[in-house]
């Protein structure tokens, strides 16, 4: 509900006189609109929400419910779904922690530097959200494999990257860095060299400068990021899938655990652990809200 201030300006004897007074707008849930159409784009908002998101999920939780909680409990601590969802979330975990730092590094390039080919990299920085994911992971299988270019370099040394939860990890990297770059990137942007000059001035030090002066502000930039890359992570399928060698325990994600389960005709318990990853992401939802809802509150923009 909306204040508005209404200033009344009088005059006794020979003084002016101002009188405020503050008045309390009515909460209104159609505020007035110089474009007409109100009722249908709303309507039709609420009904492709609700058959595109909404119904699915209530169907999912249902039946999920369905069990009870002692089925869904038997279902979702059953030790081969616990060490997917451990490996799942390690791997992305990790990835997303590696895409802050080297993500940050390169919008902080892509940003304060003019090089030849700078255009190129930051074009190519969108790949992933254009390249299938099963033809990433194919590409980065054969990359990183014992045979591969990379792999085999490694191989001599006893360490293999593919067909490991290291894969994985690559994989997610992959597919989770322009979250990074391009949450952080227009950040960057809006921060003027005279601040960075005045900071100088002043008698501080580039390190100084960076974890004083820019980090503040890019926190809320570097946290969504990471919130937003780790999601991505949680739930990637078809990049993983070639890389990770798929040993149950060992290198076996949750979202391909549901398909082995669906092709076992086993949609019971493939619903259980669907509903874990869902309440899972909805808890990353919520944090990434509260702190968009933060950065707005103290910079006054939304990222």
């Amino acid at each position: 509900m909306a204040a508005f201030s209404t200033r009344f300006t009088f005059r006794r004897g020979n003084r002016r006189m101002v009188l405020t007074t503050r008045k309390r707008a009515r909460w209104r849930f159609r505020q007035p609109s110089v474009i007409p159409g109100f009722g249908l784009t709303f309507g039709f908002m609420i009904a492709y929400f609700s058959l595109i998101i909404l119904i699915p999920l209530i169907a999912l939780g249902i039946r999920s419910a369905g069990l009870g909680f002692d089925g869904f409990w038997r279902y979702a601590t059953d030790p081969r779904v616990l060490g997917a969802l451990r490996v799942s979330f390690s791997t992305a975990l990790i990835a997303a922690l590696v895409n802050v730092v080297f993500g940050t590094l390169l919008a902080w390039v892509l940003v304060r530097y003019r090089f030849p080919g700078r255009r190129i990299v930051d074009a190519i920085i969108d790949l992933p959200f254009a390249l299938p994911t099963a033809v990433a992971g194919i590409a980065l299988t054969a990359i990183y494999a014992p045979n591969g270019p990379i792999g085999a370099f490694f191989a001599p040394f006893g360490i293999r990257l593919a067909y490991t939860p290291a894969g994985i990890v690559i994989a997610l990297i992959f597919v989770g860095l322009p979250f990074m770059v391009r949450t952080v990137q227009p950040v960057l942007e809006e921060v003027q060299h005279e601040i960075e000059e005045a900071a100088a001035t002043l008698g501080a030090n580039r390190w100084q400068t960076v974890t004083r002066v820019l980090l503040p502000g890019l926190t809320p930039a570097i946290l969504t990021g990471f919130a937003l890359a780790f999601a991505r992570a949680v739930g990637e399928y078809g990049s993983v899938v070639f890389i990770a060698g798929n040993i149950p325990l060992v290198s076996e994600i949750a979202p391909l655990l549901i398909v082995i389960r669906l092709e076992e005709f086993n949609y019971v318990g493939a619903t259980v652990i669907a509903a874990v990853m869902l309440m899972i992401s909805f808890a990353l939802l919520f944090i990434i809200n509260l702190i968009q809802a933060w950065s707005r509150r103290r910079f006054g923009y939304a990222l």
